[in-house]
């Protein structure tokens, strides 16, 4: 019988495991919801697995909020929620061999055989887990796997991605099933990431760090437009929820999905033994760097979904199931330079220059130090020689610092000045970011004209990527006002601009300058003001001068202002180069008041609206402007935070979520009689 612990010694493990804990739940916050890891999968799973052992070793310090008895994190509020039929549950890992073979003999004692066990072995992708759900053969659903038991309603997004069928392929002489949920990996294969990266990199957007979270990102969009642009693929590998079909093992479920029209991997193989799936893992790791995606690893199952029955599951993975992770890719180097770029919105990036080393057959020289915290964190310097990992990640990290003895150079410090621009760096205490503010840096350029130009701001069409880029480039712009500068001969001598085409833009960029002061708000992109805080300001100020002076207190006085966005506006125009340009900007164009609400009874104030379906009297953009107009705000999907939402004909998928979280819903008739008056 083992040893109890000391109380003192008890007391010091629970601590750890609370802070395990803590630690556990930043990093799945990072990695589920933002997409945006801060540390390795063999970091994290180094994490969970000492937490598993605490409390294996000491039941007494489990809690019921222990991510150990969760898979993920919660779902964004950004999505529709989703509650799966059947838990989507994570893995166990295993990292050796000998690991795989006690897994084996595990199963083997609790199914009391001594028999080899039959597995199905396929690759582990790195990828967005998610659910298809199929009702009688027709896509009605999909979702992101969220913490395991609620997930986010990404239907519309995934109805983009060609290798999903809306419709399932009906099986011979019979009606398709009345229920089949399958779950899989969206993945975005390497060629087309390495392009999509070289496209955000050409545009001044800053890279995904590697194809999982290019994937996410992709599928968490709020508009599906964008989702649609990006070549998303899909493998399906397990069941969900079944009605009106069966199947006895996993091989059986993999070829009968596939003969239903849904796309499987077909490295999957059928494995006598442990030993056979080991040889697998064996093979696929000489081959992995040969992969159209990428793979972090093997995933083991046992075939026979009898026996996967009788094994069960423990709280957040199957007993019959295991993924055996690829050793990571590292190589040590050395560290030449840090220096700084500035990205599209502003933002500061610390890259490392390196000296090159090859890794995973890709000559690496550059990996990004993410920010100042990070770097802190890892306590990363000039000249250090550092481990360099590329574990599935086509942009490498830096693991850690490895030297042993040698001199180090001093702390690496932010620049108190934009590298590009040299205008004032902003730092808040409380935020990561280092940010250039100047709006004509040519670093940010690009985006500030898109965003200038964009529907919502002064609705500038014809002002696409393309057009942006040859202003830029050729200097043509080189702050927004020099776009109310331009002529019919400079449009005509850009590519592919004939004279028709010039005349659109030209006529477009005209009728742009009769407009409002909120849209010139939004459009000048000022960081943490949109829409609804652009009105805000524009009804309480009257003027772009007014609020160029004011101060943070007179903007905190405003509803829904708080610290953060007025210290923000500040900041934006107490750069000198800033108030100039606007000082031009406001001479150039026509800017009309804000139209304000008469009263503050009207029922929409501060509440949330969703538009589904299309509407007779009124336009998508028209119905969008009238409850910004009277304080309310316009969400793209249905959540429990949503307060009304507005179905026209043809509602879709939003109108059956609003019913079943119990939403209001106001047909158009509803919605026109409760529109606020609006002053004349």
């Amino acid at each position: 019988m083992s040893k109890q612990p000391r109380a003192e010694n008890l007391e010091e493990l629970n601590a750890e495991a609370e802070g395990l804990r803590e630690q556990i739940r930043h990093h799945n916050y990072r990695y589920y919801v933002l997409d945006d890891p801060e540390v390795t999968d063999a970091e994290y799973d180094l994490l969970m697995r000492r937490l598993e052992t605490l409390e294996r070793e000491h039941p007494e310090l489990l809690t019921p909020d222990s991510p150990t008895q969760r898979v993920g994190a919660a779902p964004s509020d950004k999505f529709g929620l989703v509650v799966h039929r059947k838990p989507m549950l994570s893995l166990s890992n295993a990292m050796s061999a000998d690991e795989m073979r006690e897994f084996d003999a595990r199963i083997k004692r609790m199914l009391r055989s001594e028999a080899d066990i039959e597995y199905v072995a396929e690759v582990k992708l790195d990828g967005l887990a998610i659910e298809l759900v199929y009702e009688h053969g027709r896509l009605t659903g999909g979702s992101t796997r969220g913490d395991g038991t609620n997930g986010e309603d990404v239907t519309a997004n995934i109805r983009t991605i060609k290798s999903v069928p809306l419709t399932l392929i009906a099986p011979a002489h019979r009606k398709p099933p009345a229920l089949l949920e399958v779950r899989g990996e969206v993945i975005l294969p390497r060629r087309p990431f390495e392009r999509l990266n070289h496209e955000r990199i050409k545009n001044g957007e800053p890279p995904f760090a590697n194809p999982r979270n290019a994937a996410a990102g992709s599928l968490r969009q709020l508009d599906p437009k964008v989702t649609a642009s990006r070549p998303l693929d899909i493998f399906c590998h397990t069941p969900g929820a079944m009605e009106g079909i069966e199947f006895k093992s996993q091989w059986d479920f993999l070829e009968g999905i596939k003969t239903l029209g849904l796309r499987i991997n077909p490295r999957s193989k059928i494995c006598p033994s442990v030993e056979a799936v080991l040889e697998f893992w064996n093979e696929l790791t000489e081959a992995r760097d040969q992969l159209d995606y990428e793979a972090d690893g093997v995933v083991a199952k046992v075939n026979s979904f009898g026996l996967q029955e009788r094994l069960g599951e423990v709280s957040r993975s199957p007993r019959w199931a295991i993924a055996y992770k690829f050793k990571a890719q590292q190589a040590e180097t050395a560290i030449e330079t840090i220096a700084v770029y500035v990205g599209r919105i502003g933002s500061l990036t610390p890259v490392a220059h390196l000296h090159p080393v090859q890794l995973a057959g890709v000559t690496i020289s550059n990996a990004s130090l993410h920010n100042l915290d990070e770097i802190r964190r890892k306590d990363v310097r000039e000249g250090d020689t550092v481990l360099v990992e590329r574990a599935g990640d086509v942009i490498p990290y830096i693991v850690r610092v490895t030297n042993e003895g040698k001199p180090r150079a001093p702390e690496f410090q932010m620049p108190e000045r934009c590298p590009v621009c040299n205008s004032k760096i902003v730092h808040e205490e409380d935020q990561a970011a280092y940010l250039c503010v100047n709006l004509n840096c040519p670093a940010r350029m690009r985006e500030s004209i898109r965003h200038f130009a964009s529907k919502h701001a002064l609705d500038i069409d014809g002002l696409g990527d393309k057009l942006v880029g040859q202003l830029v480039e050729r200097e043509m712009v080189r702050e927004l006002n020099d776009i109310y500068r331009l002529t019919q001969a400079s449009l005509e001598s850009l590519e592919r601009m004939g004279e028709k085409s010039a005349r659109k833009v030209l006529d477009s960029i005209q009728r742009s300058r009769k407009t409002t002061l909120d849209r010139v708000l939004n459009g000048l992109g000022i960081r943490h003001v949109g829409e609804a805080t652009a009105r805000a300001l524009a009804q309480r100020f009257k003027t772009l001068e007014a609020i160029a002076d004011a101060d943070e207190e007179a903007l905190q006085s405003i509803r829904d202002i708080g610290a953060e966005v007025a210290r923000s506006v500040r900041e934006f125009f107490a750069e000198p180069r800033n108030r100039a340009m606007i000082k031009e900007l406001a001479e150039a164009l026509e800017i009309a008041p804000v139209e304000e609400v008469t009263g503050q009874s009207w029922p929409g104030v501060d509440k949330t609206f969703v538009l589904t379906g299309t509407l007779d009297s009124l336009s998508r953009e028209q119905a969008e402007e009238f409850i910004l107009a009277g304080g309310g705000r316009v969400s793209s999907s249905v959540s429990r935070k949503t307060d009304y939402v507005v179905a026209g004909q043809d509602p879709g998928s939003k109108m059956r979520k609003a019913v079943e979280l119990g939403v209001r819903v106001l047909d158009e008739e509803a919605f026109l009689a409760m529109l606020p008056k609006r002053s004349s």
